[in-house]
C-alpha cells in the first residue's frame, strides 16, 4: 500500500527545511524561485496534496478571502452590476494565483460582517465591490475599521479615515469625456448621474466634467444635470425628465455606462438622433456599451488589473502593511454614439 506523501518528504528530496517547503508551496516571497520551482516539482511529481484543514488550524487562517457584492436591481437575475461581474472574474483568477478560495456572498446592510466572516474565521480578508447609498454604507465601513477587520474596497477615496481603496480615477475620466464631446464641437452638455455625497464615484466623475467645462473657459449650467443612480432605468428616466423641461443640449453624460443606455432609449423615443442631434458618453466600457445602437463611446476601467491589485492589497493589508489608497486611470473608447 502506498504512503502519502508528506511536506517533510519534499524537504528531504530538495534538501531543504519542512517549513519552506510550506513557505514555496504558498509562493511566499521569502524563498527564491530556484527553491521555490524545485519544491513545486518535487511535490508534483510525488503527487502531494496541501491538507489545508490541517494548515489553517496551525496557522488560524483559513486561506479564504471573502467578496462581498452590493446587490443591484439589474434587467436580468443577476442582481449584480454587470462592471462588477467582469472584475468578479479576475478577483477569482488572482485568488487562484495566490492559493486562496474565494466565497462569494451579496452584502446586507443589516449585517455585521466582520462577525459573519473574518471574527469566525470564515475569511482571511473581505473585498468589497459597489454600495449603493454611500451615506449609508460609511456606517458599516466605519464598523469594520473600528474592528480591525482586514478589508479593502473598489470606489472613490475615503477622506476621513484610513481605509485600503483602490479605484477608478474618476476626475481625469470625466474630464477625458467631457473633452472628447467639446472636440467633437459640442458646445452643451447634460450630466445625468448623481453627484453628491451618496454616489462618490460619480460626483467625481461630474467633477471632472465641469473642470473640463471651466477650462474651456464655459458656464456649467446647474439646469443640465439631472440625478440618477446606477440603472438603465434611472438613466431612462432621467433624461425623459430633463427633455420635459426643454432645455437645449447637444451632448449628454451618462454616469455609467447603464445610465447613458438609458439616456439613449430616452433621446431616441423623443425623435432625436444619435449622434447627429446628441453626442452621449457613458462610463464603465461593460459588454453591453458595444452592443447598444449605435454603439457607445465611453471611459474603460481595467478590471483585470483592478481584481489583481484588490487581491495583492487586501494580502498585503493581512500580512501587516497599511492600507493605502490607489487609483488606475480610464482609457477612452470612441465609438459611433460620439463619431458622426
Amino acid at each position: 500500500m502506498n504512503m502519502k506523501a508528506t511536506s517533510f518528504d519534499i524537504a528531504y528530496r530538495a534538501g531543504v527545511s519542512q517549513s519552506t517547503v510550506s513557505r514555496a508551496l504558498r509562493n511566499s516571497p521569502l524563498v527564491n524561485e530556484e527553491t521555490r520551482l524545485k519544491v513545486q516539482a518535487i511535490a508534483k511529481e510525488l503527487n502531494y496534496k496541501v491538507d489545508k484543514n490541517a494548515r489553517n488550524l496551525r496557522s488560524q487562517q483559513s486561506n479564504t478571502i471573502a467578496l462581498l457584492l452590493f446587490e443591484d436591481s439589474t434587467s436580468d437575475d443577476s442582481q449584480i452590476n454587470p462592471f462588477f461581474l467582469s472584475m468578479l472574474g479576475s478577483i477569482t483568477r488572482a485568488c487562484a494565483n495566490k492559493g486562496y478560495d474565494l466565497l462569494v456572498s451579496f452584502q446586507q446592510m443589516d449585517n455585521d460582517w466582520h462577525a459573519e466572516f473574518e471574527d469566525t474565521n470564515k475569511a482571511d480578508g473581505i473585498i468589497l465591490l459597489g454600495y449603493g447609498d454611500y451615506v449609508e454604507y460609511k456606517k458599516k465601513l466605519v464598523q469594520l475599521h473600528e474592528q480591525g477587520t482586514h478589508f479593502v474596497r473598489w470606489g472613490a477615496e475615503v477622506k476621513d479615515m484610513q481605509v485600503a481603496t483602490l479605484g477608478c480615477d474618476n476626475i481625469h475620466g470625466g474630464m477625458q469625456l467631457t473633452q472628447h464631446l467639446m472636440h467633437k464641437g459640442r458646445e452643451h452638455c447634460a450630466f445625468i448621474g448623481t453627484a453628491s455625497r451618496h454616489a462618490p464615484e460619480f460626483n467625481d466623475r461630474y467633477k471632472g466634467h465641469v473642470k473640463a467645462l471651466k477650462k474651456a473657459g464655459k458656464t456649467v449650467d446647474a439646469d443640465l444635470q439631472v440625478d440618477a443612480l446606477y440603472t438603465e432605468e434611472a438613466g431612462y428616466l432621467a433624461t425623459k425628465e430633463l427633455l420635459a423641461q426643454g432645455v437645449s443640449f447637444d451632448s449628454l453624460f451618462g454616469a455609467c455606462d447603464l445610465i447613458a443606455i438609458g439616456a439613449i432609449r430616452a433621446i431616441k423615443e423623443h425623435g432625436l438622433k444619435i449622434p447627429d442631434d446628441v453626442a452621449v458618453v457613458g462610463f464603465d466600457d461593460i459588454p453591453m456599451a458595444n452592443f447598444v445602437n449605435p454603439p457607445l463611446t465611453t471611459a474603460k476601467q481595467d478590471t483585470m488589473l483592478a481584481g489583481k491589485l484588490l487581491v495583492d492589497n487586501l494580502l498585503n493589508l493581512i500580512a501587516g502593511e497599511e492600507p493605502k489608497t490607489m487609483l488606475i486611470p480610464s482609457q477612452l473608447i470612441e465609438r459611433g454614439s460620439t463619431n458622426i
